[in-house]
């Protein structure tokens, strides 16, 4: 009688902790993927619409999204894909920039609170706020002309 509680103890045991190992499903934002939510605040950049270019590159963007969705930043701030910011190699955080789709000339005006790794093949990555201002969502990459507005103070 003990070793046939004692094996059920133990299946029972067993069986608990597997399904205490499972995994969770933890938010994510497929089934709403990519919609239109509230704009979050964000700092009004209109005063450099006509501002000079201190540096002008070109080269091919991409857009990053939901796998970073609510992630902290480089520079400390929260990730909000619907919001309009942006990833660069080099910039220093807070540095100000226009971002221009060469293919149909839209553009926006940002500020740099993340850093991406170097890539020989992209200049810059954009949140999917910015990537759905400048319409390159279905595209995923698009060639663009980044143009430094002011120089950032954070982080390098």
């Amino acid at each position: 009688m003990n070793k046939k509680i004692t094996n059920a103890a133990i299946i029972f045991i067993t069986f608990i902790v597997l399904t205490a190992c499972g995994s969770a499903p933890r938010f994510t934002s497929r089934e709403t993927r990519f919609e239109k939510r509230t704009p979050p605040q964000t700092e009004n950049l209109d005063r450099y619409k006509n501002a000079e270019p201190l540096e002008t590159v070109t080269g091919i963007a991409s857009y990053y999204a939901d796998q970073y969705d609510g992630k902290i930043t480089y520079s400390g701030e929260v990730y909000d894909m619907y919001g309009l910011s942006a990833a660069h190699p080099s910039y220093q955080m807070g540095t100000v920039i226009r971002v221009t789709n060469l293919y149909n000339d839209k553009s926006v005006i940002i500020r740099i609170n993340d850093k991406m790794p170097f890539r020989p093949d992209r200049i810059i990555d954009l949140s999917l706020g910015c990537a759905q201002e400048l319409d390159m969502v279905n595209v995923g990459i698009q060639e663009v002309k980044v143009e430094v507005l002011e120089w950032g103070k954070g982080r390098k």
